[in-house]
């Protein structure tokens, strides 16, 4: 089929495509399914399942239409990581997570510094991630699977309530005038509304560019050039030999086994896969079902695996190219040594887990897509911009937003404070360097088949709703939908406190959870796109969270 005619095709499957909303009635399909934050980006994706691409081609695309749709995150200015389980072989990593530049500095930041400069972007990767996973998996032609982000941004997205918003709430907050607001505002200078069409002419014509000339045009043609020019006029690092430098990596995923289940999930410089695979370890030492899901005793036990993942987490995790990553944080031996620090009727305070960790005194960003085919092929991926709209740095003339990614290392080497601020030395800048990520696309299976696709944003609470998730699925048995829409907990060792969805819903757990020494407050995690495969039918399931906006696109 050539090109044109896909297109058309194409258009049309765009057209006929059943989307759920989040807290719809789910249903089973058999062929395809893609859970996303973005109607028009699940729609994207499952239209070019249903043109004969796989899985991976869907995520292409998906990650391509969320560049124009959802740009509070969806991106080609950021990075990420993409878990692929075929549906024969290896499960694997595409890693293309934003690199420190040349010209950065071990102490190039210091506290009370903007995120929202020049000097906070990291080397992009989305481009070059797309590229390698397309080399390594995909059937259909790269340019047929950009082309629908072009039509969306050339043509125009109709906005939900969400995503009007979300438009609405950066302009209101970000310095103005700026080039963020000429390519984001409304033309009349109106607020976006529901039902508006958004169009973005200078991001269609850089979208192009990258479909016809593939990812040199990002890295060393006239993309690049663009961006090496927006550095220059804002004191940013980047150079061009930065760009053309950067590679994307496939690397072995991190790899568990929970009650019967592999667990795959990306490794570092992503610190996901590590440490949900070390608080799987330590909660398979315990019968959960011993309990209700919201009872004190389940509560306290998950909190307190947490605390101890997470100060490990600090202790040890960072770019594998430049810190010696332990081999046994995943070994279930490791885990046996943890669960002897757990006591079951009380709180451990932070302070007392890491003490060989010196602690100084003091006074929406991401998203995530779940992707299965017809064949049983999945794809997680996560990836980001780090804050909601990134740095808030759009390319003059190229129309999409740059990452303040370099906010994920620890800029102050050695200031670690009860607050939070970790400065422990794995993560530090250095120049070349990934900074640290708590991102977590994960896929369980069972016998070579996959079972579940999970993952989600919210730096670091990331890895813990991913853990709430798969204890909710495979401990408790849930509904996917239920799953997903279930009460989450969040304990990330410093600050000590855990911070509970609810807290509102289950007043005496608080009570009790208080009383054995927690300090319980409410939150908000992100929202978990995830797929559940029904094991008796092989039927696919998919859960959009209600907690932002979310899209489920099956057929």
């Amino acid at each position: 089929m050539n090109l044109r005619r896909f297109s058309v095709a194409l258009v049309a499957c765009l057209l006929a495509l059943p989307v759920l909303g989040a807290g719809e009635k789910t249903a089973e399909h058999k062929n395809g399914v893609i859970v996303a934050v973005s109607e028009p980006g699940a729609e994207a994706g499952l239209a070019i399942l249903k043109a004969g691409g796989n899985a991976v081609d869907a995520a292409i695309t998906t990650a391509f239409a969320l560049a124009v749709t959802h740009p509070a995150a969806g991106n080609i200015g950021g990075g990420g990581f993409m878990v692929v389980h075929p549906a024969k072989g290896k499960p694997t990593v595409i890693e293309y997570r934003e690199t420190a530049t040349a010209a950065a500095t071990r102490t190039m930041f210091k506290k009370g510094d903007s995120p929202y400069t020049h000097k906070m972007v990291g080397t992009p990767g989305t481009v070059r991630g797309m590229a390698l996973a397309h080399q390594k998996f995909g059937k259909l032609q790269w340019k047929s699977l950009v082309m629908p982000a072009v039509e969306l941004a050339e043509k125009g997205y109709l906005l939900d309530k969400h995503h009007a918003d979300s438009l609405n709430n950066i302009l209101k907050s970000a310095k103005s005038p700026s080039e963020l607001h000429r390519v984001f505002a409304k033309p009349e200078g109106a607020k976006w509304m529901p039902g508006d069409r958004h169009v973005q002419l200078d991001l269609a014509k850089t979208l192009r560019l990258i479909a016809e000339d593939g990812p040199d045009a990002f890295y060393k043609g006239k993309i690049a050039d663009l961006i090496a020019a927006e550095m220059k006029a804002g004191g940013g690092l980047i150079a061009m030999d930065d760009l053309a430098k950067y590679q994307a990596i496939e690397r072995e995923p991190i790899h568990g086994v929970y009650r019967g289940y592999d667990v795959y999930s990306p490794p570092p410089p992503c610190s996901g896969g590590t440490c949900l695979v070390m608080m799987l370890n330590v909660l398979e030492h315990y019968n959960l079902k011993k309990h209700d899901r919201y009872s004190p005793q389940t509560l306290h036990l998950m909190t307190e695996t947490m605390r101890l993942t997470y100060a490990d987490r600090a202790r040890f995790l960072g770019d594998p190219a430049f810190t010696k990553i332990p081999d046994h944080l995943t070994t279930k031996r490791h885990a046996d040594e943890l669960v002897k620090r757990i006591n079951l009727d009380k709180a451990t305070r932070s302070e007392d887990v890491a003490k060989d960790i010196e602690l100084t005194p003091e006074g929406e960003s991401t998203t995530h897509f779940s992707v299965i085919d017809k064949d049983g092929m999945a794809v997680s991926n996560t990836y980001t911009l780090e804050h909601g709209f990134g740095s808030r740095i759009v390319v003059k003339g190229a129309g999409f937003l740059l990452n303040n990614e370099m906010m994920d290392f620890n800029w102050r080497p050695g200031i670690t404070t009860r607050k939070g601020d970790i400065g422990t030395e794995p993560n530090t800048v250095a120049p070349g360097k990934k900074m640290l990520s708590s991102q977590t696309p994960t896929i369980l299976a069972k016998d070579g088949k996959v079972f579940l696709v999970t993952g989600s944003p919210g730096g670091r609470t990331i890895i813990n709703t991913v853990l709430n998730v798969v204890v909710n699925v495979v401990d408790y048995e849930m509904p996917i939908q239920k799953a997903v829409d279930a009460p989450r907990t969040h304990h990330q060792w410093f600050p000590d406190e855990l911070k509970f969805e609810g807290v509102k819903q289950y007043p005496e757990t608080v009570k009790a959870l208080q009383g054995m020494g927690h300090r319980v407050s409410n939150s908000r995690q992100g929202d978990a796109h995830s797929i559940w495969i029904n094991p008796k039918t092989g039927g696919y399931v998919g859960a959009a969270d209600k907690r932002l906006s979310g899209k489920v696109a099956g057929y």
